[in-house]
């Protein structure tokens, strides 16, 4: 296995390490896939604290690009987490109270390098962080209350962040990890129905799901052997009472919403959207290294850095498309007309995001919306243009939410090129509920995006199935809860 160790800046790391090619952030961004060909191992050594910044973009492109980072961009995420956090001092408690002593202070600080601790005094703690938090460089925060250790912060750190006098130590490190070649299952429920939740947020103001499909969604449930019931951001503490969970509510990487999926999948159950799906789904640089990797038709497009902000007119042309990485409903997506309008935009966007996407402008009557749910085609639809604009949802200054009108078809119906493309670009994030978009140029299919928690509306994607639409979201939540208990609750099919 190939080994790449990507740092912040090439005076990072000034050795020569033996099996191990060493890059920038921003080499590794902009090297192509072809000189890192077969199975590739990379030690994600920048920051990595700050969401979309470059630490974070090094391991999930990575993934995209069918890599093995470590940490994941989902370790990255974890580990601001408090309840993440929490979990893992429960778990290292019985190790800190029997082999932590630092009698100096209340406050202790635990530098750890691929499981070793360089002062050499807490080996045993530091092989247990690194096996549960797997990242190159961590730092353990303790604190003492009542004469007993606690674990109470754990982070991801940088080489810019490791003493001088640790170099050495981090070298040797390195080089053993480079010589060397889960969650407990929910306890059975008994015989009683098993209980979905379906979590929605009633005060987000664009909802993925309207009230109407909710309601179908709860009477639909028992049809399939299950009991459904809506619940709130508040109710996180009543996840153990439930055997699932299907989020209705828009996910944020660094929300409450990802929390829920996250502690969900922790205690074993099914849950959509999941963790990894949501880390894939919000972030567009992600998606295109993705399918470009898997060569899916996408519009020509150019990921931007600072670097190469003056390529995008000469390469994409004017107009073109601007995107946030993670921007959703339409929102930090905007249309450039003009080299002004690009610097200042771009600068905006900067702001935020280390990367950004720049597309060429395809303009269309609709887009194609294919729902995919567990590897198979669920609903198609057009959406067509908001009236007078240029996107399918124009969000107004005041924050409402213009869309335009929703035309389902039969799968049958629908173009066969569409419906293979969006199954084959569902098909690489993941088997959970996906929203497929696409844009027709003639004979010519182009993919957009994947989306997660994709909208679920009555009226619009139920157009064609009906009742029938929210009955088989819930029989793959039946027959997963079923697999997962191992066969003692077979759903019904009435």
């Amino acid at each position: 296995m190939k080994t790449l160790i990507v740092t912040d800046q090439k005076q990072d790391w000034p050795f020569e390490t033996a099996g191990a090619a060493v890059l920038t952030a921003r080499r590794y961004f902009e090297e192509p896939e072809s000189g890192f060909e077969g199975s590739v191992r990379v030690l994600n050594l920048c920051r990595t604290g700050r969401y979309q910044g470059r630490g974070y973009y090094v391991s999930l492109l990575a993934e995209a690009r069918g890599q093995r980072p470590l940490p994941e961009a989902r370790t990255v995420e974890d580990l601001k987490s408090q309840a993440c956090v929490q979990a893992l001092s429960v778990q290292v408690e019985p190790l800190v109270h029997e082999t932590l002593h630092h009698d100096e202070s209340e406050r202790f600080e635990l530098d750890v390098y691929f499981g070793q601790d360089p002062a050499q005094r807490h080996q045993a703690i530091a092989e247990q962080l690194f096996a549960n938090v797997r990242a190159p460089l961590l730092r353990a925060l303790f604190g003492r209350a009542a004469g007993r250790w606690r674990l109470d912060a754990v982070q991801a750190i940088g080489l810019a962040d490791i003493p001088a006098q640790h170099r050495a130590f981090l070298l040797e490190a390195t080089k053993e990890f480079l010589a060397e070649g889960s969650s407990a299952a929910r306890p059975p429920s008994g015989d009683r129905r098993p209980r979905l939740a379906i979590l929605r947020n009633p005060d987000e103001p664009h909802k993925p799901s309207n009230e109407q499909a909710l309601q179908r969604l709860v009477r639909a449930a028992p049809l399939v052997g299950l009991e459904a019931e809506l619940i709130g951001p508040d109710a996180l503490d009543r996840l153990p009472e439930f055997d699932a969970l299907f989020n209705r509510a828009s996910p944020e990487v660094s929300g409450v919403v990802y929390e829920f999926v996250r502690r969900a999948e922790a205690l074993g159950m099914p849950v959509v959207d999941d963790p990894r799906s949501i880390l894939k789904c919000l972030n567009k640089v992600y998606m295109h290294e993705l399918m470009s990797r898997h060569r899916i038709a996408q519009p020509h497009t150019l990921i931007v850095h600072r670097g190469n902000l003056d390529q995008v007119v000469p390469t994409l042309g004017l107009p073109c498309v601007l995107k946030l990485p993670d921007s959703g409903f339409g929102l930090d997506v905007v249309k450039i007309e003009s080299e002004d309008a690009l610097q200042h935009e771009a600068e905006r966007f900067f702001q935020v995001s280390e990367l950004i996407v720049a597309q060429e402008w395809l303009p269309t009557g609709f887009d194609w919306r294919v729902g995919v749910y567990d590897g198979r085609p669920l609903f198609v639809a057009k959406y067509f243009m908001a009236p007078g604009h240029w996107k399918v949802n124009q969000v107004t200054a005041g924050q409402r939410l213009i869309e335009g009108r929703t035309e389902a078809m039969a799968v049958g119906e629908a173009p066969a090129q569409v419906i293979a493309m969006a199954v084959r670009a569902a098909n690489l994030i993941g088997r959970g509920l996906y929203g497929v978009d696409l844009k027709q140029v003639e004979d010519r299919v182009y993919l957009i995006e994947v989306n997660c928690n994709p909208n679920l509306d009555a009226g619009n994607e139920d157009q064609v199935l009906g009742e029938a639409l929210y009955r088989e979201v819930l029989g793959v939540f039946a027959r997963r809860i079923a697999e997962r208990r191992g066969g003692t609750a077979v759903p019904s099919t009435a």
